[in-house]
């Protein structure tokens, strides 16, 4: 699942935009005030004064002042001293987690009821979640001047520049590079709300996406699935999918129907009041729909799903106009937030889904299944272990052992020590996490200040906690880990986190993937693992890469309708799927990789998934080395307390290689041999 981690993150890339007023401040003014202070004062690294003045000068206004004001502003607020410039940073982080931390609890407070499991929400609900009312913040701290001093002492250096010099940093160092990353740029504030409200209906419109299970007919007008079943796309419909991998009445019955409901989902051609509507009998094969038995005739959703997607690009080509040097999303996303270019991105999946074990695998597949594959085979389970597990019997268990959010949370530090770390590290980790029930799927919602607890929200049903949603849940407490060992463990509160989602994904797939264990089964990493996380691997590559693709159409397309979208969108994912899928899997022109509700409320955040299971491979061909279990909680705590770094020197230190596919690759060579 998503993890919202990244809100301080977010705050310094999304909400601050490049200022494109007139140059108030020349050059010559900043050369002539560099070399009057370093005369003045031998001690002064001229370099670093000129870079931070520069960058200082680049975003002074009218409003802040003349060059005069500009040059009285410099002497006065350069600290020129080692201990002064230390003095000021920790004062300036204590300032920046004190705001982003409020802020954070604010918006946990207004999304409440939008989020978590309750009463339906009404109109004020979803109004305050998308409110923000620190949207004027930022731009305060550029008129106060508290934005300029943190420019000054802390200038910016770019991700080429961090890559190239961080080695040789120490972790101050390092801390005063992140503390550069806070402000590059300035924002309207009217365009912080605009981005707001598209996130928020997006958000509500995919919470909301349930498909009612026991009111699908098959072609003879059956029902196959239990009458409450209740599944929200796409992630419990993917689920159900692999569930159904297990020998069950019906499997495969059940795994076309879903496929059959997934391209309607796609094409928009499921029937609107069917969504999250139990007052309809449905049938996708020949999409009827009947009410108390009487034939009905039913609107589409049409391009309800799109418009949303293009609500957050509109939004971002606003943006675009005051970022320069980020001139696109694109650029944004990638360069700034994940710290990795997406040529190098793409080259990483395609150097993974169009090689040769990918078919070598589909054909074990296929003999282990008996038949040719399908589609939605992308997401075959065959690899777990649990798949020869009943999955009534595993939700039998998670039902018993979790009836509420409370008893998952009081299991936490026994799942801990289970894994093997210390009782005192278990507990102090499992006191800074919050167990909620959620009304969507479900997600990790990390802490900011040092004061807060992460949440981790989970879907839970009246009977229980079932397997789908344990399974889930592990998940979202290892991102819940995470969010605690690289907040409270951490050197500098401006290092807290992890380089970008990718990586904070790796350690959700590494609980994830022990959830048997925590259950009592033995459960071992063994070649079958391996498998699954390269079957993985293919799947969400796909999936990115349409993502990816479809940002591209719109910067390409900046007059395009929604029904625009929604027939560029579906020629992707069927462009992606006949080049590096349709060879394995059949099917000509599938458009199963475009039904990810990320693509709706989570703009490019899909690669993170990807980029996040080949770090999980690499950390756990690390952890294979460790020789018990108290050495592998200790490892996993030196790494995730290394904090943001960027992802190169990240992946060095933690494991002593970069980011890559070839191990992966190497290790499924060896197994299908």
């Amino acid at each position: 699942m998503r993890t919202i981690k990244f809100l301080l993150l977010a705050i310094m890339t999304i909400m601050s935009v490049n200022n494109i007023s007139a140059k108030v401040v020349g050059d010559d003014v900043v050369a002539e005030l560099v070399g009057q202070m370093t005369a003045d004062d031998a001690s002064i690294d001229g370099k670093l004064l000129q870079r931070g003045a520069s960058q200082v000068a680049s975003l002074w206004q009218e409003t802040d002042g003349s060059a005069e004001d500009f040059v009285q502003f410099v002497k006065e607020n350069y600290a020129t001293s080692t201990e002064s410039r230390r003095e000021l940073f920790d004062k300036l982080s204590k300032i920046y987690e004190v705001l982003l931390g409020t802020q954070n609890q604010v918006a946990i407070e207004l999304s409440l009821p939008t989020i978590l499991a309750g009463p339906e929400p009404t109109n004020i609900d979803y109004i305050m979640s998308a409110f923000n009312p620190y949207s004027h913040l930022w731009n305060d701290l550029y008129e106060n001047k508290v934005a300029f001093m943190t420019i000054l002492n802390f200038p910016n250096y770019t991700l080429a520049e961090k890559n190239e010099m961080g080695g040789a940093w120490s972790r101050e160092e390092w801390a005063y590079a992140r503390m550069g990353d806070v402000f590059t740029s300035r924002v309207p504030a009217e365009l912080n709300k605009e981005a707001a409200q598209a996130n928020a209906d997006a958000e509500n419109y995919i919470a909301s996406y349930n498909i009612m299970m026991g009111h699908l007919l098959d072609k003879k007008g059956n029902k196959l699935f239990p009458s409450d079943m209740v599944l929200l796309s796409h992630w419990n419909l993917r689920d159900e999918i692999k569930s159904n991998y297990a020998n069950l009445p019906n499997a495969r019955e059940k795994q076309e129907m879903i496929y059959e409901v997934m391209q309607h989902i796609i094409a928009g051609t499921i029937p609107q009041d069917v969504i999250n509507n139990a007052s309809y009998d449905w049938a996708p094969y020949s999409n009827r729909t009947w009410k108390d038995g009487v034939e009905v005739t039913l609107a589409a959703e049409d391009t309800r799903r799109y418009e949303r997607i293009l609500a957050h690009y509109k939004t971002m080509v606003k943006v675009d106009k005051y970022e320069p040097q980020s001139p696109t999303g694109i650029v944004r996303n990638f360069e700034g937030g994940m710290e990795i270019a997406p040529e190098e991105i793409e080259a990483l999946f395609v150097n993974l889904i169009s090689s040769p074990q990918v078919k070598k695998v589909g054909k074990l597949i296929k003999k282990r299944l008996g038949r040719d594959l399908r589609p939605y085979d992308i997401w075959y389970d065959g690899f777990k272990s649990r798949s020869t597990i009943s999955e009534d019997d595993l939700t039998a268990q998670t039902r018993a052992k979790y009836p509420t959010p409370e008893a998952f949370e009081a299991d936490m530090a026994r799942m801990l020590v289970d894994l093997g770390f210390a009782q005192n590290d278990a507990d102090f980790i499992a006191s800074k996490i919050k167990v909620e029930g959620a009304r969507g799927s479900g997600h990790a919602w990390g802490a900011v200040g040092r004061w807060e607890r992460s949440l981790l929200r989970t879907r839970i049903g009246a009977e229980g906690m079932d397997y789908k949603g344990y399974n889930i849940a592990v998940h979202e407490f290892g991102h819940n880990v995470e969010q605690t060992i690289d907040l409270y463990n951490i050197d500098h509160f401006m290092m807290a986190g992890v380089p970008n989602t990718g990586f904070t994904e790796a350690l959700a797939f590494v609980f994830q993937k022990r959830d048997l264990g925590l259950l009592g089964y033995d459960q071992k990493i063994d070649d079958n693992t391996t498998l699954d996380i390269f079957w993985g691997l293919y799947e969400i590559m796909g999936v990115s890469l349409v993502d990816m693709k479809v940002w591209q159409w719109l910067y390409a397309h900046p007059q395009a309708t929604a029904a625009d979208l929604r027939d560029a969108t579906i020629a992707i994912a069927k462009e992606v799927w006949n080049k590096y899928y349709q060879p394995v899997l059949g099917e000509k022109d599938s458009p199963i990789l475009a039904v990810y509700s990320h693509m709706v409320n989570s703009p490019m955040y899909l690669p993170n998934y990807p980029l996040g299971h080949i770090i999980e491979f690499q950390l756990e061909e690390h952890f294979a080395k460790c020789a018990d279990k108290k050495a592998f909680a200790d490892e996993l705590m030196r790494i995730y307390k290394l904090g943001r770094l960027t992802p190169n020197h990240w992946m060095q230190q933690a494991v002593g290689a970069s980011i890559s596919t070839d191990p992966i690759l190497n290790a499924v060579d060896r197994i299908v041999k």
